[in-house]
């Protein structure tokens, strides 16, 4: 697949579209919308995302959170896409910039279907399953 990841600016076009595959597969379904102050809030993140062309697969959001952490969220990949390695490259592009911006961990709220995603990328449970959204999560982290 000729996919190609490209950092963009809050509040671009292609942050738009972003926005909406977010919406799309984490929030809909939970019969949730992003507020306008949840999108001003992403203004300090960094925000990757996956083409084929000029369709986007998927993307995905840093926020730094002190400690020299930074949390890897709303992380969505087209659900017709999955399985194709889009969310791996998405992954890794996402933790080796956090390395290249001097960050030692990587921090993530993984909903329970996630969890085993994120394990065979060397991330750790760490504390107890809680809900966020109506959704079970698990806390994970992975030193970097």
């Amino acid at each position: 697949m000729d996919l190609k990841l490209r950092w963009i600016e809050h509040l671009s076009p292609a942050y738009a579209l972003a926005v909406a595959l977010r919406r799309d597969i984490m929030r809909k379904p939970l019969g949730l919308e992003f507020t306008e102050a949840q999108l001003a809030s992403e203004s300090d993140s960094f925000h990757l995302t996956a083409w084929k062309e000029d369709v986007l697969l998927g993307t995905l959001l840093l926020t730094p959170v002190g400690d020299g952490s930074i949390q890897m969220r709303q992380v969505v990949v087209d659900e017709r896409k999955h399985g194709l390695g889009i969310g791996r490259l998405l992954v890794a592009e996402s933790e080796a910039e956090a390395v290249r911006r001097g960050f030692t961990r990587m921090k993530i709220h993984a909903r329970d279907s996630a969890v085993g995603f994120y394990l065979k990328l060397g991330y750790k449970s760490v504390g107890d399953e809680f809900i966020e959204v109506g959704v079970t999560h698990q806390e994970m982290e992975k030193q970097l």
